[in-house]
């Protein structure tokens, strides 16, 4: 394990002109991050399952200097309303189109982290005339391996029922290739969230996806992801727990206008894990200075 200097989201933030808020989009409160003038095109952050906005505190600073940037909490998640049904994606496809009217844009360029990779496609197959460009981070919605769904199950919800240090620490683990990423100011970020009062019956809503028949209700097929018109970054890695690269791969090759860069020695959150090459290949990609490739 590699040993690191210590850092807290406060490393990442400090030299960043950011705001922190709630939106009100239509009937649901939304948390957000926001960097970037309000002027310049938006570049909405989705993050994963049980996840939160703070998946891209490391990203913020230098996609604002070309875009309005927000990352949000789904429903379900963070610090955002918490409805008390199972959330399927048309849910959180719905708020999203509520944050883009509720910031009075007509379009805005995706990036979605599994969860949010899984709603990025969705959305850019019933709303193309709202989206620019997509980027698809370790996507979910492909695949439903029995494995990886219990695996992800049993973690979230023994952190939602017991927050304790290390079942937290557990969970964030999972989503590194190395484990030495999760610091103490990340674990105690998250373990925040989900010490609210109302998490348990979150982490079980939102958990849903995770059920093999809601799953294969909401599942990309083929044929969807044939049907995406918007150009596409489609980013893997090399250690990524849900799925081999070769996932990757197909998913790139059935996107009319899609691509595929594959990032070395990252897990789930490559946008964490290894800012610099992902912030590189990420602006290259929705500027139009490149064509993906292998990190």
């Amino acid at each position: 394990m590699t040993t690191r200097p210590y850092t807290s989201v406060w490393d990442d933030l400090n030299q960043v002109e950011f705001s922190q808020g709630f939106l009100q989009a239509g009937p649901y409160r939304t948390r957000y991050l926001h960097a970037g003038d309000t002027s310049k095109p938006v570049l909405l952050l989705l993050h994963g399952i049980t996840g939160h906005a703070e998946a891209y505190v490391r990203n913020l600073a230098a996609h604002a200097q070309h875009f309005s940037v927000w990352a949000i909490d789904f429903i379900g998640h963070g610090y955002s309303s918490k409805p008390d049904y199972p959330l399927e994606i048309p849910h959180y496809i719905d708020q999203v189109n509520h944050v883009l009217d509720a910031l009075g844009v007509d379009t805005a360029y995706f990036s979605g982290e599994s969860l949010g990779g899984w709603v990025t496609a969705r959305y850019a197959i019933e709303h193309p005339e709202r989206v620019e460009k997509i980027v698809l981070n370790t996507p979910g919605g492909t695949r439903a391996d029995p494995k990886v769904m219990e695996r992800l199950y049993t973690l979230s919800m023994e952190a939602a029922k017991d927050p304790s240090w290390e079942r937290v620490k557990a969970r964030l683990e999972w989503l590194m290739a190395d484990p030495s990423m999760v610091t103490d100011d990340l674990i105690r970020t998250r373990q925040a969230i989900f010490q609210q009062p109302d998490w348990p019956k979150a982490c079980e809503m939102n958990m849903a996806l995770q059920d093999l028949e809601i799953r294969q209700r909401n599942m990309l097929s083929d044929d969807d992801l044939r049907a995406i018109g918007a150009e596409a970054l489609v980013i893997w890695t090399t250690k990524d727990p849900s799925g081999p690269v070769e996932e990757g791969k197909r998913i790139a090759s059935l996107i009319p206008n899609g691509q595929l860069a594959v990032m070395e020695n990252c897990g789930h959150w490559p946008q964490y894990e290894d800012t610099p090459t992902f912030n590189r290949l990420h602006l290259d990609f929705l500027l139009g200075c490149g064509n993906g490739g292998t990190a």
